[in-house]
């Protein structure tokens, strides 16, 4: 999988552990939305498809994912073992990424975004 250089050096910003799994959530949003541009926004790594659909970011115990409030009401009844809040997921390092959860939430947006054009 190649990622864009400005996203690429946005993953060299963090220790290796934190590297891989920012890695491995730009891959399973890259699965799900081929066609979408990827950027740098508000600092973040973004998708975009008409706008923007979703963001993540790494920190220091966990990874943000960034899909906005819908998909996460939506979805919030399988959010019981992450902490979230009205816009954002932390999915914890020490834990696997919940891979279909957010292919889930993604393609959830996309369809948001879609159906509003």
């Amino acid at each position: 999988m190649t990622t864009i250089p400005e996203i690429h050096n946005y993953h060299q910003l963090f220790e290796k552990h934190v590297q891989i799994k920012l890695k491995e959530i730009h891959g399973i949003i890259k699965a799900v939305l081929p066609e979408a541009q990827e950027l740098i926004s508000y600092k973040m790594p973004a998708f975009k498809q008409g706008k923007v659909l979703v963001y993540y970011a790494g920190y220091k115990n966990h990874i943000g994912f960034y899909p906005t409030a819908k998909p996460i009401e939506h979805f919030k009844e399988q959010l019981t073992n992450f902490k979230w809040s009205k816009g954002a997921i932390q999915l914890p390092l020490d834990q696997p990424l919940p891979k279909n959860l957010i292919q889930d939430i993604t393609l959830f947006r996309l369809k948001q975004v879609t159906e509003k054009d």
